[in-house]
């Protein structure tokens, strides 16, 4: 049997590409994975003295590999600078402090912590630089050895860290609106505390220390008071859970993390105000005779008094009353925020003598407490007569079974009909004088929009011969 010309000619051409292919093999081998691993000094001493503090570690892959570093010491100890860590073909250069991955000690302090970053024990270190070739598995490594001394070794500890309450709501009604973080640190070093969501679904946010007798990052305890931001008139963090983390790290790099739960609920910025009417006035003022059933006193409450109901009140003239008579007074308060609003007695009707004030009737002003005050240009004190906005059987009432009390909320929303009284009883140096209300927040403000409201012009008339 005789082959065609232009088979053996196909034949001869295939067995030559062979031929070369396995020259080129046997002249040039595969080029290495690893082809440089090196540390620029062979000894440091980390302890930040400026003074063979770093050295740098260079090596060089040629293809994708997953790249391991590892220290052994002479006990058979192994630590880890970079592990299976990911690195595409190119020469690296790295600074090594010999702070590595955290691990732990026998002799470390019982301490809720989580060490991040910690220095390798003074020793001799055999190093290991291990490559896995990503796409055919094969490995290569290089070896040596380095030498950590002197190093600055104890750690950063955060010997106390307390958060209290756990649970806050920051919508300054003055119950629960902050949280205190209190941190001991026993080394210098440089000192973080944050705010997480338990999901680590956003940035983090920073909290600010207070300025006290310990500089920020000495040795001592250190304070951090968190409002959420509201007294800045900023809105909260979203209510949910959080993770609250304080994190020291040393000059020489080692890391320490201690972390707690946290939530926040009814957070929000408060706002109301003193509705303003399109028609008539926004305070309504009349007059009424004393009566003594509506002596109030801290042994015996008065009877209320009823709201302003005669349509002439609606009017913005001079309101005329004899000297010792009632000037009552009739507004509106609405919750226009998403967050309740606290409030305290007196309730609404309630009459007061000018010289008379909450807390004579054993109802003291309350920080973060909503209420309603009526001020005059002759009053000793601003706003001295004040009212809840609204009564037990309209507000809603919640419980705190720690402190065993009750508080009152005028819900996210809701509008309030405030009303009471004051027997004017002093004609001061101005006859006649305005009178106004305004809407207090107690121990934060008194805001433009609801300061001065509704003011009238108040004439007081003297008996014959006085």
């Amino acid at each position: 049997m005789r082959l065609s010309l232009g088979l053996v000619l196909a034949g001869a051409l295939v067995g030559a590409a062979l031929i070369v292919l396995i020259g080129q093999a046997l002249l040039a081998p595969a080029v290495s994975l690893i082809t440089e691993a090196q540390f620029a000094h062979e000894v440091i001493t980390p302890n930040a003295d400026g003074s063979d503090d770093v050295t740098i570690f260079s090596y060089e892959i040629t293809r994708t590999a997953a790249v391991s570093l590892v220290f052994e010491g002479a006990g058979g100890s192994r630590f880890a600078f970079r592990e299976d860590q990911l690195r595409t073909p190119q020469r690296y250069q790295v600074a090594f402090s010999g702070v590595v991955d955290g691990f732990s000690l026998p002799d470390d302090p019982q301490i809720d912590h989580q060490i991040t970053r910690r220095l390798i024990p003074d020793d001799t270190y055999t190093w290991r630089l291990t490559a896995v070739d990503v796409e055919s598995g094969s490995q290569e490594e290089r070896m040596g050895q380095i030498v950590v001394r002197d190093g600055d070794a104890p750690l950063p500890l955060i010997s106390e860290f307390t958060v209290f309450p756990v649970e806050f709501t920051p919508n300054q009604d003055g119950i629960h609106d902050r949280t205190q973080v209190n941190v001991y640190l026993e080394k210098q070093a440089d000192l973080k505390v944050y705010l997480l969501p338990i999901d680590g679904s956003a940035e983090p946010i920073y909290l600010t220390e207070r300025l006290e007798d310990v500089l920020p990052g000495e040795r001592g305890r250190h304070q951090y008071d968190y409002d959420g931001g509201v007294d800045n008139n900023a809105d909260p963090p979203p209510d949910g859970s959080y993770v609250i983390v304080a994190e020291a790290q040393d000059v020489v790099g080692q890391n320490i993390r201690r972390s707690a739960e946290l939530t926040i609920q009814d957070g929000g910025k408060p706002f109301a105000e003193i509705v303003p009417q399109t028609i008539g006035v926004t305070v309504v003022f009349e007059t009424r005779p004393w009566d003594d059933r509506f002596t109030t006193t801290l042994e015996q409450p008065g009877d209320l008094i009823d709201p302003p109901q005669d349509p002439d009140s609606l009017t913005r003239t001079t309101v005329s009353l004899p000297l010792g008579d009632l000037l009552v007074f009739k507004l509106t308060v609405e919750n226009y925020s998403a967050v309740p609003l606290r409030t305290t007695g007196p309730e609404p009707g309630t009459v007061y003598r000018w010289d008379q004030r909450a807390a004579t009737l054993g109802l003291t002003d309350e920080p973060g407490a909503w209420r309603v005050g009526l001020d005059c240009m002759s009053a000793p004190s601003d706003y001295p007569w004040r009212w809840a906005l609204g009564s037990r059987e309209t507000l809603d009432v919640v419980v705190d079974p720690d402190a065993d009390v009750e508080y009152l909320y005028l819900p996210p929303g809701e509008r309030v009909v405030v009303w009471g009284a004051v027997r004017m009883t002093e004609v001061g140096t101005r006859n006649p004088q305005n009178c106004w209300a305004g809407l207090i927040h107690e121990d934060v403000e008194v805001s433009q929009v609801n300061a001065n409201v509704g003011a009238r012009s108040i004439f007081l008339q003297e008996a014959a011969g006085g």
